[in-house]
């Protein structure tokens, strides 16, 4: 409900973060403001919908009895499951709104068979029985700060050791942008930490689209540095939203925006904030004898 002065009354104040949304606000605050308290709808994307559908099929393929988890059998689920994640959002349907005679469409269903298919070259689903999967985690710190996110894959071997592993549909980053997807990964890393008391043992990501495995092990000085910099980061959130103060960080990424009509660097103008905004009036400094002075530059 909107205001007659614009203010959503339904419009809340961040109470968790996420690897999403931290990232969120690292590459962008307002983004994050955007997506998180105006909540702007976003038009569902081609290569976000095939990631999603290719999760679909990697999870439920464990459904099956170890001897069924053959890429033809993964390949053959690809087309029910978009029908499946139809049913449950139509609005998907828009993506191939101008594609009369479903040519772009059929593509599209090729590139996550093939994706699907070139998982079987990473790992051999025969010899794995995930102890969870879509695991939805969830922790709250000593500072307050709640951690929440899902897990692609959980992977328990007999002597308890734990491995996360998530799948990307995309292709795996040079490395030097190593550090910045293994975040997501030390998030989760941190949140079982916190939650069940057990580092886990490795960390894995699986990048479908060049056909790479990413892994790293964690040690407890890893998660307290992610711990702190999660800590620094919601601090920057909540001063954020009491002050309306969020800032646009224009960077290659703004190409692939949806809300570029109304923010400030593309000649936009935010929606009204939300929220009331508390005036912070810094104390000011005791006069000096030199005060109302031009001193040396």
């Amino acid at each position: 409900m909107t205001t007659s002065s614009g203010r959503d009354d339904t419009a809340q104040r961040p109470t968790s973060l996420s690897p999403s949304r931290a990232s969120d606000f690292m590459q962008c605050p307002l983004l994050y403001r955007f997506r998180v308290i105006d909540k702007l709808p976003e038009k569902p994307s081609e290569a976000a919908t095939r990631g999603t559908l290719v999760h679909a099929v990697l999870e439920r393929l464990f459904d099956d009895p170890a001897t069924e988890r053959t890429a033809g059998r993964a390949r053959a689920m690809v087309p029910g499951q978009w029908e499946r994640l139809l049913e449950s959002k139509p609005q998907l349907m828009e993506l191939f709104a101008e594609d009369p005679e479903g040519e772009r469409l059929s593509r599209w269903l090729a590139e996550a068979e093939k994706l699907v298919e070139r998982w079987f070259t990473l790992e051999d689903p025969t010899r794995l029985e995930p102890a969870e999967r879509e695991l939805f985690v969830e922790t709250e710190l000593e500072s307050g700060l709640r951690l929440r996110g899902i897990i692609d894959r959980v992977d328990v071997t007999p002597s308890g050791d734990v491995r996360i592993v998530d799948y990307k549909t995309g292709k795996a980053p040079r490395p030097e942008y190593a550090e910045g997807a293994l975040f997501q990964m030390k998030f989760y890393a941190l949140v079982i930490w916190r939650w069940k008391g057990v580092v886990p043992r490795r960390l894995q990501l699986v990048y479908l689209g060049s056909g790479d495995v990413l892994t790293y092990d964690p040690v407890v000085a890893d998660l307290e540095r992610v711990e702190r910099k999660l800590l620094a980061l919601w601090d920057a959130i909540k001063e954020a939203t009491e002050t309306g103060d969020w800032r646009p960080r224009p960077t290659k990424l703004c190409g692939w925006c949806d809300h570029r009509a109304v923010c400030p660097e593309f000649g936009g103008t935010p929606p009204a904030y939300p929220l009331p905004v508390a005036l912070t009036v810094r104390p000011t400094d005791p006069p000096r004898e030199d005060q109302g002075r031009m001193g040396p530059v």
